[in-house]
């Protein structure tokens, strides 16, 4: 698979930030070519929140790269006459704009799917359709919010984000593998709605199913789990932070008797089975913490893996940047943009026979000439098209 397992499928999209940008982007690594229309006027608007990337935004290189980005003013009717020419010959099409854009722009999926029949028309948006919250914009944040992400996430009286814009990318997931499983089925015609709202339901299945069927909420916890114990993170003897725990019955009693040498508490009916340990996660906790805190990290993690304990350094991201088993797999990647190569993970795919494009980084408009001449334009009528502009 030279060209990839996507190669021959084109996708145009009109995108915006994180959750379209991030589904485009993994069709793009599976060897999609990805055309993605921008406003000439300042484009994406995630390429202007921030320019440390030697000048560019984080964000944006981070999900935009092997794309094509062709400048079309959609407000006008020479634009949006372009833009079905394009759709004439896509087979897909991925949106992600502001409540009601699409519809206004004679762009929503259904009325799509009958001009161009060929088309798979995919709209990603904040709440879905016919509800209270439909017309709301939605932001990574406040869909976390919203779906009681962030009440399950931090400290009690002290709820947090978690830090990747989950409710971004893990839509954008779920969006491309609808795309994925309607081409590999030859289904055509067809429209898709993802909402984050429904995304991060759906990710709150445990918790919303322990409330549901025990009339408890449960609080968050930090660094550790509410359904398990002991499970959590622990100060070493130089400084450093071990994540460690148990997830059943057998690795609890390891634990105690090969990590701890504390068969008292391996012989505690208290602590016999997991809810025990959960009703008395401080006892454990404290006895995890106290042992740690004598030993350094090195000889915890040996002593925890020789006990068939899993364990994890706690690391910041610069920990992550320098980190030894992405090194060693050869995980990082040259990619150019339009301010010289960078740095960038491998998709996580490994796919035998195929080595995934990395393509660059586009400049808005970069590809607009060359996607126009596609297309059929005269270089005479994509001339009078930026004066138009």
């Amino acid at each position: 698979m030279p060209d990839g397992p996507l190669s021959g499928v084109t996708v145009v999209a009109l995108e915006q930030a994180v959750s379209a940008p991030m589904c485009t982007r993994i069709l793009s690594d599976f060897g999609a070519r990805v055309i993605k229309v921008e406003n000439p006027d300042g484009g994406d608007s995630a390429r202007h929140i921030d320019d440390v990337v030697n000048g560019l935004a984080a964000h944006f290189v981070w999900a935009n790269r092997g794309k094509e980005s062709l400048a079309l003013d959609l407000k006008s009717r020479a634009g949006m006459a372009i833009l079905h020419r394009l759709l004439d010959r896509a087979d897909v099409l991925v949106s992600n704009l502001a409540p009601g854009t699409t519809g206004k722009l004679g762009l929503a999926p259904a009325d799509l799917t009958v001009r161009h029949p060929r088309l798979i028309a995919v709209e990603i948006d904040g709440y879905g359709p016919g509800g209270p919250l439909s017309h709301k914009r939605a932001y990574d944040l406040l869909v976390q919010a919203e779906s009681g992400v962030c009440a399950v996430t931090g400290h009690p009286g002290a709820p947090a984000k978690p830090g990747p814009p989950i409710a971004d990318t893990a839509t954008g997931l779920y969006t491309a593998l609808s795309i994925v499983s309607l081409l590999y089925a030859g289904e055509r015609g067809r429209s898709v709605a993802v909402s984050l709202f429904d995304t991060m339901a759906e990710l709150m299945g445990y918790p919303l199913t322990y409330t549901r069927h025990s009339g408890l909420e449960p609080e968050p916890i930090g660094m550790s789990s509410p359904a398990v114990a002991p499970y959590g993170a622990y100060a070493t003897a130089d400084g450093h932070t071990v994540v460690l725990g148990t997830t059943n019955d057998r690795e609890w009693q390891r634990l105690a008797r090969e990590l701890l040498d504390r068969p008292d508490l391996a012989d505690d009916e208290r602590l016999r089975t997991n809810p025990g340990r959960v009703e008395h996660r401080e006892l454990l906790d404290t006895a995890l913490g106290e042992w740690c805190a004598r030993h350094d990290l090195a000889y915890v993690q040996r002593r925890a893996d020789d006990a068939g304990i899993g364990n994890a350094r706690y690391n910041t991201p610069n920990d992550v940047l320098a980190h030894p088993h992405l090194a060693a797999r050869d995980r990082w990647r040259r990619v150019d943009t339009p301010a010289g190569p960078i740095p960038a993970l491998v998709p996580p795919p490994v796919i035998s026979g195929y080595d995934p494009p990395m393509g660059a980084v586009p400049g808005l408009g970069e590809h607009t000439d060359k996607v126009l001449a596609e297309l059929g334009l005269t270089g005479e009528e994509i001339a009078e098209l930026r004066g138009e502009r």
